[in-house]
């Protein structure tokens, strides 16, 4: 059995190479680091070894509540 499936998407069709930033705080190495990009309506987060990958999307306020929590450290 096939089954058509539409073509994969990844986050760099979506949104340009140079909408995507890493923060200045991560390693230059390629370690563990994650880019952000503003998409307007929706924040889009993916992994930095993987540009080409999968990215996360969601809503500006849930973005903003994540990154308050990360730098309250109660979730480290």
């Amino acid at each position: 059995m096939t089954t058509n499936l539409p073509p994969r998407v990844t986050a760099t069709d979506l949104v340009p190479e140079t909408a995507w930033f890493k923060s200045s705080y991560s390693s230059q190495d390629n370690g563990n680091c994650i880019e952000v990009a503003d998409l307007g309506l929706r924040i889009g987060v993916r992994d930095s070894k993987q540009k080409g990958g999968a990215a996360l999307v969601v809503a500006p306020s849930a973005w903003s509540a994540f990154v308050s929590l990360a730098a309250s450290e109660k979730i480290r």
